[in-house]
């Protein structure tokens, strides 16, 4: 009797620990969908306007980039939206300061030469963050500098990594003024 006892008793209790185990899931579950991400901005900013940054380098297209970088990151990443300056609540100016395109980071040594295998962009900014409403700085960085690395000839993949990391550190510091 005692086999049979434990046969009968067996599925229950696995029946048992396991309507318990997903019951805890489903509370666990549950309570994780009541928290909520909203946007990491200010809650007296809404707005803002990203003037163009001013460039100090030989590469002409660097403007463009950066903008459409920072433009792209402070509307999805920050939840603001674009307003002309005059109307903004924040303001966002700044300058490209340096670029290096071309910075050496690994060698292969080969037969009577050295073959260049991997290359680093370096980009620098100035940024300023203001807020128009209290007429103080929220956030400032002089010499703000990232690198991406790239196999050549693919300096513009190296640039969009620089400049990915540059937007991360701005809306990083931006964020943690807030």
């Amino acid at each position: 009797m005692s086999l049979r006892w434990s046969w009968s008793i067996r599925p229950r209790c696995s029946i048992l620990r396991f309507g318990a185990g997903a019951v805890s899931a489903l509370a666990v579950a549950a309570g994780g969908c009541l928290y909520g991400f909203a946007g990491g901005g200010l809650p007296n900013i809404k707005t803002v306007a990203i003037l163009p940054f001013d460039n100090q380098t030989a590469e002409p297209a660097l403007t463009k980039e950066v903008n459409d970088a920072v433009l792209e990151a402070f509307q999805r990443r920050l939840g603001l939206r674009l307003a002309g300056e005059s109307n903004a609540d924040a303001v966002v100016r700044g300058k490209v300061v340096r670029y290096d395109p071309d910075v050496p980071v690994a060698y292969q040594a080969g037969q009577q030469r050295t073959d260049v295998t991997q290359r680093q962009v370096q980009i620098t900014i100035d940024v300023e963050i203001l807020d128009q409403r209290e007429g103080k700085t929220l956030w400032q960085r002089q010499g703000l500098s990232e690198v991406g690395n790239y196999a050549p000839p693919q300096e513009a993949a190296g640039r969009r990594v620089a400049l990915d990391k540059l937007v991360n550190d701005l809306v990083d510091g931006a964020q943690s003024q807030w």
